[in-house]
């Protein structure tokens, strides 16, 4: 009867030890935008070993038109345990309520940068003179189709002064990134956020664009109101904004919020 009793205890530690497993492990659906995506696959797969979650992820623009942006994606449905994307668009989602109140974390700030075709030579943008003439020089221009190319196309042509000069060669690159334009020869330089660029081979990055007419992206993360993994997505993204994590950030080519 001991013997039995035994095996019964046994069974039953088992049996709530394999239960206890599964509550813990959760697949997690992630929705992140393009300038914190190298990050996210560097840290993404560290966080999943940790835990024994999985991340199930979808790539899209933080705004836009286009089916693939994030908050078209949440309109239509689409599951998600955390969004993450850049800061004001989250905070219109949270506005709107669909991404829950008080979740928002900071994770990184984004600055644009240029590319040219591997083996070009590299244009001076280190002033904002050099980089006026390196625009009205170039025979054609792309940029992103999310934060940065809002900003070049609404603002920074015009704070240059070059808006009519460049309306005609310059143009905004949907859903792919930008350097790849460059790369393959169809655009001569290409504007987006620097770690959206760096990932490209055939694009030599050229540098950043000078700090007084620069804009600088904020990303942050936040968890969707219908998210099925809610505890799960919170460990998630305090683990992508951890003291911890800002080696592999900065490695991207993104700066770190703490250190602003």
């Amino acid at each position: 009867m001991k013997n039995l009793f035994l095996k019964l205890c046994a069974a039953a530690l088992v049996t709530t030890s394999a239960a206890a497993v599964n509550v813990q492990a959760a697949d997690l659906h992630v929705m992140s935008s393009g300038g914190f995506t190298a990050a996210y696959k560097l840290l993404g797969p560290k966080f999943a070993s940790e835990t024994g979650n999985t991340l199930s992820t979808t790539l899209g623009p933080s705004m836009g038109k286009s089916p693939e942006a994030i908050p078209n994606r949440l309109e239509r449905g689409e599951p998600a345990d955390a969004v993450i994307m850049v800061g004001y668009a989250l905070d219109d989602l949270i506005k709107q309520g669909k991404v829950i109140p008080g979740s928002r974390v900071e994770l990184a700030d984004s600055r644009i940068g240029m590319v040219v075709r591997e083996g070009a030579p590299k244009p001076d943008i280190g002033s904002v003179d050099a980089l006026r003439q390196t625009l009205l020089h170039a025979k054609s221009i792309a940029y992103s189709d999310s934060a940065s190319g809002v900003y070049i196309e609404q603002e920074l042509f015009k704070r240059l002064g070059i808006e009519e000069q460049v309306k005609a060669k310059a143009k905004m690159i949907p859903r792919i990134p930008v350097a790849s334009v460059v790369a393959n020869g169809d655009y001569e330089i290409g504007f987006q956020q620097v770690s959206e660029l760096l990932p490209v081979s055939g694009a030599t990055f050229v540098g950043k664009i000078p700090e007084s007419v620069q804009s600088v992206t904020r990303f942050a993360a936040g968890i969707p109101v219908n998210a099925q993994h809610p505890k799960e997505a919170k460990a998630l993204l305090d683990y992508l904004s951890s003291s911890a994590a800002q080696a592999d950030v900065r490695s991207t080519g993104l700066d770190s919020v703490a250190a602003h």
